[in-house]
């Protein structure tokens, strides 16, 4: 079972690792380059072949796409009063506490728990978190409404035409297939890269905050994603991914919202970097008490 769990969870924080390694070591990355090419090619490339290619049924996935669209109001909402409880200002940490790292952690960890199937719900969660992080969640940081961003995004477009293949039931040309599928292939290696990078140049301040906001994004979205999981009658594949992909650590694209409102960013980062450090060990414990449930016998 250890060497099971040491091999879904080993693969991302080596390649992560890579990352930080490389340039702690003196050597150039191009971040800004990598962003592109995941944000323009890659991710809307792994969605569309993901998703025309899919195997877990249409209803599977429709039904998925409710789930996080409910788990994601619940996170927000849930965050929200611990946030104005404690005192701790809302612009700031709203959109860390609901924006985990479902792309970059997310989806490897999804494939090597759960498998292909694991992957492909997996991206439902990635999908529905873009959009929303990109419109409504720049809108919180912004303090603004955003809504034009969803028009921009490559990702809507790859989703959208997705939608159309699979709504007419029209076969997906070989060419195209074929093509969106090795260019998806490169955009986990290097999201795990480029995340390793991110962390590298990120350190840790107000620690007790940190900790204590690293729990409630770590622990809070576990509880949330299996709230909504039997709510709904999840079960399976699909329960396993929606409670991992809820319980991951603050995405580092928060950091980069931060920066540009000017919200506070080096307390963003430090949140960041507690809650992947504290993910290390919560998200083993966790995979360890999913995958079992979802193995036949």
């Amino acid at each position: 079972m250890l060497s099971d769990l040491f091999s879904i969870v080993a693969p991302v924080y080596v390649c992560a690792g890579i990352g930080f390694f490389w340039v702690r070591s003196g050597r150039r990355y191009d971040t800004e380059l990598m962003t592109d090419l995941i944000f323009f090619i890659g991710a809307p490339s792994l969605v569309f072949s993901s998703l025309v290619s899919q195997s877990i049924g249409r209803e599977s996935l429709e039904t998925m796409f409710v789930a996080v669209v409910i788990a994601y109001v619940a996170l927000a909402s849930g965050a929200a009063v611990v946030l104005r409880l404690t005192g701790q200002p809302l612009q700031t940490f709203l959109a860390p506490m609901t924006f985990g790292n479902a792309g970059n952690m997310g989806l490897p960890l999804c494939y090597f728990a759960f498998g292909a199937p694991g992957l492909e719900l997996g991206i439902c969660f990635f999908v529905v978190g873009t959009l929303a992080h990109f419109t409504v969640g720049q809108a919180a940081w912004s303090g603004r409404p955003a809504w034009g961003a969803i028009l921009r995004s490559p990702v809507v477009w790859s989703v959208s035409l997705a939608f159309l293949f699979l709504g007419f039931e029209v076969e997906v040309p070989r060419w195209l297939m074929r093509t969106t599928g090795l260019l998806g292939d490169f955009t986990i290696p290097i999201m795990q890269l480029t995340l390793g990078v991110s962390l590298a140049g990120f350190r840790l301040r107000h620690v007790r905050r940190s900790l204590g906001l690293s729990v409630l994004k770590i622990a809070g979205g576990a509880a949330v994603g299996a709230g909504v999981a039997g709510l709904l009658g999840l079960e399976g594949v699909a329960r396993g991914v929606l409670i991992l992909q809820c319980a991951m650590p603050v995405a580092v694209f928060n950091y980069m919202f931060a920066v540009r409102f000017n919200r506070e960013p080096e307390e963003v980062a430090s949140v960041i970097v507690a809650s992947t450090l504290m993910a290390s060990v919560a998200l083993p414990i966790l995979i360890g008490l999913l995958v079992p449930a979802v193995s036949p016998g």
